[in-house]
């Protein structure tokens, strides 16, 4: 499976009732691009949470966050006694002679009888890592996993351009042998114009290794044997496949050029500008294929 080097993963959990969040994103780059940013009692992490990411990640420029709030606000409701008793005594006065529990039902819904007391949650001096290091690790798999589903939209975008450029090479077959019929007339008509006496055992031989030079049999061959080698690539469970399928696209565009430059027909160089526009939009979607 190949992943995308775009991802991005987020974790809100909490440390010593104190409120911690871990963001991290991932976009395209040709080694690892690490920015962390932590609170600064953590310093002595950083090493060891770089070589984490690394190893993950593997590739792309990569913007890493990490923050714990210093404290909780904790909100604590209490009966204020004072104002219910001073409600119950002015009902009692309103409605004499009621039991004392429907006076409480009616007090304890009027205004300020619930007071509201927040408190801090004292800092501790230290933060258990081991936790936070179990949450950057929840991120990390949220964020390949992210990277992972990336991978299965490129990967079917890949292989849809690579077919095209197959049906494309199908398509050069149809012109072949109308090709060389066109490059012999051509030729022949050429000669008649000289009005020239010509010596057809020689001119048969000149025209056959002429037409050998402009034979496109092995090219196609190579082209749809790396287009091939293209798609079984693509299902390599090797974790860093994009180089190598970026090196397999440059032989495809050799290829590709070779025949482009023999075609000798219009038809044919049609042909061969759209497999050149479907090998840029892939190589355009390479640049983030991990």
């Amino acid at each position: 499976m190949i992943q995308s080097m775009t991802g991005f993963g987020r974790i809100e959990g909490e440390i010593n009732q104190k409120k911690l969040v871990i963001e991290i994103k991932s976009l395209n780059s040709k080694s690892i691009d690490l920015s962390i940013k932590m609170p600064h009692k953590f310093k002595d992490k950083e090493l060891e949470l770089r070589k984490l990411i690394g190893e993950k990640l593997n590739r792309g420029k990569v913007d890493f966050y990490l923050s714990i709030e210093k404290n909780i606000l904790v909100s604590e409701k209490k009966i204020n006694r004072d104002q219910v008793r001073f409600y119950i005594s002015e009902l009692e006065e309103i409605v004499p002679a009621q039991p004392k529990i429907e006076y409480l039902k009616i007090a304890i819904k009027l205004p300020e009888t619930i007071t509201a007391e927040e408190n801090l949650i004292k800092e501790e001096e230290d933060d258990n890592w081991t936790e936070i290091h179990s949450f950057i690790l929840k991120s990390l798999d949220s964020l390949i996993e992210y990277r992972n589903k990336e991978g299965e939209i490129l990967k079917n975008e890949l292989i849809n351009r690579i077919n095209n450029i197959l049906k494309l090479l199908i398509n050069v077959s149809l012109y072949d042998e109308e090709r060389i019929k066109s490059i012999k007339t051509k030729i022949e008509n050429k000669l008649e114009q000289l009005s020239i006496d010509i010596d057809k055992n020689r001119f048969e031989q000149e025209l056959i290794y002429y037409i050998e030079k402009l034979d496109v049999t092995e090219e196609k061959l190579r082209l749809k044997s790396n287009c091939n080698y293209f798609l079984e690539e693509l299902n390599n469970s090797s974790i860093e496949v994009g180089r190598k399928l970026g090196f397999i696209t440059q032989e495809i565009g050799r290829e590709i050029n070779t025949l482009g430059s023999k075609s000798n027909h219009i038809e044919m160089q049609k042909i061969v500008v759209n497999m050149k526009d479907e090998l840029e939009k892939i190589k355009e979607q390479l640049l983030n294929v991990l």
